[in-house]
């Protein structure tokens, strides 16, 4: 056996990445981010920059959001540039909701909420404004919103706004890059 594999007794190869900090199954291997100087992840046309991802996978990657609705407001991405989610293979659904499920754990818990909401906006009718499959993860606490669904016509708000945002002025006006990267090294602690 290689010095980097071992076998688990489910027969699932324990991937091991040099460089990188923590192991997962099954490609599920999670990294400390890239130097600024590396590639950026793509969403869509639009390339984000390594230090405002704060959890990834083989196949997925964990972002923190320029124009958040609420406190820990993340999405979660597959890394190939899909458009829609009946166009992802099925690896990419298993870890793309695995990560989801693992990263709404650690934020609940981190925001002190109650619950999560998660969603996806899948095509532009739905109000999918980047081209890009993503799931939103929003830590729910009794009282955030007066009613409830509320919360989708504010993503839905957020995400116009973005779409306006990245096609007029190219800044980002809502959070500086410094806040984003630094909420991202906060919940990147969260996995070490």
């Amino acid at each position: 056996m290689k010095p980097a594999q071992s076998l688990l007794s489910s027969g699932s190869r324990l991937l091991l990445i040099p460089g990188r900090r923590s192991v997962g199954l099954r490609g599920f291997a999670t990294f400390k981010p890239k130097m600024a100087s590396e590639q950026p992840f793509a969403f869509g046309p639009y390339k984000i920059d390594p230090a405002e991802v704060f959890y990834a996978t083989s196949l997925s990657y964990a972002m923190v959001n320029l124009r958040p609705v609420i406190p820990g407001h993340v999405l979660i991405c597959p890394r190939r540039e899909v458009k829609r989610f009946v166009d992802l293979s099925a690896d990419e659904t298993i870890d793309l909701w695995f990560t989801a499920k693992k990263v709404g754990g650690q934020l609940e818990h981190y925001h002190k909420a109650s619950s999560l909401t998660f969603t996806i906006q899948d095509g532009p009718q739905a109000g999918q404004t980047v081209p890009h499959v993503h799931i939103h993860i929003l830590p729910r606490k009794g009282g955030d919103f007066k009613e409830n669904d509320e919360i989708y016509d504010a993503i839905d708000e957020k995400e116009k706004e973005l779409k306006q945002n990245l096609n007029l002025d190219k800044e980002r006006k809502d959070r500086s890059f410094e806040e984003m990267t630094q909420e991202a090294g906060e919940y990147r602690k969260l996995f070490l």
